[in-house]
């Protein structure tokens, strides 16, 4: 499938998936929301992807936002739709994919770029990195899932700090209050995302969905989480991966994981 804003590349197990807007600092827009869809749902799809990696074009920008222009004369209902459209076909979309997504923030991650981030399982960022959600200064809020994701991971606190004041925080601020996960240069962001994408690969791939969708449960209304991971840790007992698992482990030699 050919895109006109993305781009998808492979290797092995590790498809690539890059947001490629350069003269827009890669903001999304419709589009690329779509593209960005019918690209996650291709991949899940695909048994031979076992990880997806998500970053933006260039040096600058993961994603500096929203493409404003698009809906800067909006209604209220308008408003509304597209934010439950962006949420439905992306941003919950990514969060609830069995297949792990790693972010690589590559440069600025703003509004609608930072709640993507947020979106996807975890987040590795390079050091010229810079994160905020700045929609307060266009009398808007964030409409992706900014202001429910943030609190998850910041805490209620910094969350309403960093949305009421529309601030942007460097990379080593995002890693002290666990926005992201790890920091490294510019250079070496692909590589070591690639690097813990093989650690990944290395496990049961049905028990690696199931352990997604186990943690995800803990933050929706009405799923009671403990539930989840007991029925889900069920389950497992009955695939063939855990029978490769366990006599694997007791063979003492490395594990063939079939995803079955």
């Amino acid at each position: 499938m050919s895109y006109e804003n993305i781009l998808v590349t492979f290797d092995k197990s590790i498809a690539s998936l890059t947001i490629n807007r350069p003269s827009k600092l890669n903001a999304l827009n419709k589009e690329t929301i779509q593209e960005l869809h019918l690209a996650f749902l291709a991949l899940e799809n695909n048994p031979e992807i076992r990880v997806i990696l998500l970053t933006g074009s260039g040096e600058k920008a993961f994603v500096a936002g929203a493409d404003i222009s698009e809906f800067a004369d909006f209604s209220v209902e308008e408003g509304a739709k597209l934010a439950a459209q962006g949420q439905d076909s992306l941003f919950n979309f990514v969060e609830n994919l069995r297949t792990p997504v790693i972010a690589a923030i590559n440069g600025f991650a703003l509004g609608g770029g930072l709640e993507l981030a947020m979106a996807c399982h975890f987040r590795i960022a390079s050091d010229n990195a810079k994160m905020g959600l700045p929609e307060v200064t266009l009398g808007l809020i964030p409409g992706y899932g900014g202001t429910q994701r943030l609190p998850q991971l910041v805490g209620k606190g910094r969350a309403m700090e960093m949305i009421l004041t529309a601030g942007m925080i460097p990379a080593d601020e995002a890693h002290r209050i666990g926005l992201v996960n790890h920091i490294v240069p510019q250079n070496e962001l692909i590589p070591f995302c690639e690097s813990i994408a093989q650690k990944i690969i290395q496990n049961a791939p049905l028990a690696i969905s199931k352990a997604i969708n186990a943690i995800n449960a803990n933050f929706k209304e009405g799923v009671n989480g403990f539930d989840t991971e007991i029925k889900s840790f069920g389950k497992c007992f009955g695939t063939n991966d855990f029978k490769e698992g366990t006599t694997a482990f007791l063979e003492k030699r490395k594990a063939v994981f079939t995803g079955e």
